[in-house]
């Protein structure tokens, strides 16, 4: 059986020693019985030359080593889809009849579950939730794939769109950039049958990261400014204060100095005032004062702001430490100001806190940046 294990191990740079002690690192953790590192060496040569095929319970463990689905870890694995499963006219009734008896209890239920990975991917990464995330997004496809009136799909929608966003992102941070762009796709699909212009943005919006990481910069402000464009008056005060900010960071990249402080100072007049960060009528957005001042802060530091400092100094001081992989980022922050000023003593303090805490979260996306960063200094 191929498998994709060879280049997931290459993308980490991990020897096949490595992969063996974090097979076993994470086994200890989770309880889970496996080989002796022996026999374990052996596996990895065995599975990377299709002489041995990889087990479920291995399988489980890999997955959450490398945060990738089993698409990905199985390479050329043929799953097809849950309707050509499907035994006739009978079972697809079957299915219909189901959705149409998920209720709107159920569907806060689904909302509760996103809660739920968001609050764990948040404080622990999002390499460990490949399966749960998955499992999740297969359940709320298949409700809306077989649900047939508006007034039952609508709901359903919304719940999908939330879900595949946060997927997305967590895609993003473990650097499975062709996963995060299609589960973006899935949640701007999801939120435009829902009818919910503020989901569609936010999702537009953030799917604008990928463009920016694969040095597309111009299409992905581009791509953020038509999602707030697009959402006008329909959009909450403080997300469109969120996408002011997101385009400032891309305008700092790009090199765009005073599109990026016109953008800054957009995103301040329309944040709320108050210490409440999380918009109740979009829940994956989370942004005050503080949070801004972080935001603030890295694009200042992007275009060479000495001014930088003091107010990621700021939002370091303000930061909810819930936020682990947020924290990540602020210490990358802080390093890249330092090295702007030349102050390579305190930039290397913040790499060495901002890589403790990308390793912590299995953060591919924070580790890159952070050899960047570690390459200018």
């Amino acid at each position: 059986m191929t498998n994709g294990l060879r280049d997931l191990r290459a993308s980490r740079e991990w020897s096949q020693e490595r992969l063996v002690r974090e097979i076993e690192i994470y086994a200890h953790r989770h309880a889970l019985p496996v080989a002796s590192r022996a026999s374990l060496h052996v596996y990895v040569s065995e599975w990377e030359n299709g002489r041995r095929s990889i087990s479920g319970r291995y399988a489980r463990i890999l997955r959450s080593l490398f945060g990738v689905t089993d698409a990905e870890l199985f390479t050329g694995s043929d799953k097809g889809d849950a309707l050509a499963s499907a035994d006739g006219y009978d079972e697809l009734v079957n299915r219909i009849d189901s959705a149409r008896n998920v209720s709107l209890t159920m569907v806060d239920t689904f909302m509760e579950q996103t809660e739920l990975l968001r609050t764990v991917d948040r404080r622990m990464g999002a390499s460990s939730l490949v399966d749960q995330m998955t499992g999740h997004l297969s359940t709320l496809e298949d409700a809306l794939t077989f649900a047939v009136l508006p007034d039952t799909r609508r709901p359903v929608a919304l719940a999908l769109a939330g879900a595949a966003t946060l997927a997305a992102w967590q895609a993003l941070d473990v650097g499975a950039v062709e996963r995060a762009w299609r589960h973006y796709e899935l949640g701007k699909r999801a939120a435009q049958e829902a009818n919910e212009p503020m989901y569609l943005a936010h999702a537009t919006a953030e799917q604008a990261y990928v463009l920016s990481d694969a040095s597309r910069t111009a299409l992905a402000i581009d791509l953020v400014r038509d999602a707030r464009s697009a959402g006008g008056r329909k959009l909450s005060p403080r997300l469109t204060a969120w996408l002011y900010a997101a385009e400032a960071e891309l305008c700092a990249k790009a090199g765009l100095n005073d599109d990026c402080r016109r953008a800054l100072d957009n995103a301040t007049a329309w944040l709320p005032e108050g210490s409440d960060a999380r918009d109740p009528d979009m829940l994956s957005i989370f942004l005050n004062a503080g949070h801004l001042a972080r935001w603030r802060g890295n694009a200042l530091a992007l275009i060479g702001d000495e001014a930088a400092v003091t107010s990621l100094y700021d939002a370091l001081e303000a930061a909810d430490p819930t936020f682990v992989r947020a924290t990540a980022g602020l210490h990358c922050d802080l390093a890249q100001a330092h090295v702007v000023r030349g102050e390579y003593d305190q930039a290397h303090e913040h790499i060495v806190q901002a890589r403790l805490l990308a390793n912590r979260t299995g953060s591919v996306r924070h580790r890159r940046r952070i050899e960047q960063i570690t390459q200018r200094s």
